[in-house]
């Protein structure tokens, strides 16, 4: 079932790197990490020597959306054979394996599969066992090294974590736009509208008492206004403002009450007519 966030009526993105799970055997990690891949564009799932039978309701349901991917998805006998097609292969791992590779983060590897891809290269990234990661064949067939700066004591991620991981050092090297961006609400409040508040303010706050000593109201006047212009105040933040302080002022408001002088007579048809008004939101 598709989660918070997922649009159907737009396309899916694809290409980037293709993402090669190496013997997973959970098929709730394929789905999540189905899920990451379609988070950021990604839509080359390999998968070598998964687990029999591994596309089942529950790898479905953790895809949230992203069956896609699992139905595309390619499996192999070897990891030779998933990246025989690749231009260029990444090794995930968090410890040192002492095969003298180039080892790079994600931000330097986000940039370089990203010009790689644009000069027409295939580029993949390997993803090891759940429980083992990587074996060192595994990586004796990888260009490059690729881990994340986590935290030593803990190097230990989820498998999908690790993938969608990846899928952001990828987008994020593209400089790809946000989803969707800030839309004030509001215009912002003309000048004379602040100035007038202000001006309001100062008076009520002058009859209170507020600005002692004397000699101190006009840096205290100055302060307070100095405040509300470092907010940007759009016209209904003024209006806002300024209906609390009147509040603060004047007190509640009166309740409104209806005064009934008689029983109300019902034309014929007017009961109809108000519950149809009512239906409507009246």
């Amino acid at each position: 079932m598709p989660g918070a966030g997922t649009d159907h009526t737009r396309p899916p993105i694809g290409g980037g790197p293709a993402v090669i799970l190496v013997e997973p055997q959970l098929g709730e990690n394929i789905g999540m990490a189905a899920r990451a891949m379609a988070n950021f564009g990604l839509d080359d799932m390999r998968l070598v020597r998964p687990r029999e039978r591994w596309l089942h309701a529950k790898t479905r349901a953790a895809a949230a959306g992203a069956e896609y991917i699992l139905d595309k998805a390619t499996t192999y006998d070897t990891v030779r054979d998933a990246v025989a097609s690749l231009s260029f292969v990444y090794a995930t791992t968090a410890r040192e394996r002492g095969q003298g590779k180039i080892v790079v983060g994600p931000r330097e590897a986000g940039a370089a599969m990203q010009a790689r891809v644009a000069a027409g290269q295939s580029v993949g990234v390997l993803f090891g066992r759940e429980r083992t990661g990587l074996e060192n064949d595994d990586i004796a067939l990888a260009d490059e090294i690729l881990t994340y700066p986590v935290n030593p004591a803990y190097a230990s991620l989820n498998l999908s974590q690790a993938v969608l991981l990846l899928g952001f050092a990828w987008r994020d090297a593209a400089e790809a736009p946000l989803p969707f961006a800030f839309k004030p609400k509001w215009p912002p409040a003309p000048r004379e509208m602040v100035l007038s508040f202000f001006d309001y303010l100062e008076e009520q706050l002058d009859a209170r008492g507020f600005f002692r000593p004397a000699g101190k109201r006009p840096v205290m006047a100055r302060n307070l206004r100095n405040m509300f212009h470092r907010m940007n105040l759009s016209e209904q933040d003024v209006r806002t403002l300024r209906g609390m302080v009147v509040r603060l002022i004047e007190g509640p408001r009166e309740p409104q009450t209806r005064k009934r002088t008689g029983p109300k007579q019902t034309p014929k048809g007017a009961r109809s007519q108000d519950l149809m008004r009512r239906d409507d939101g009246e």
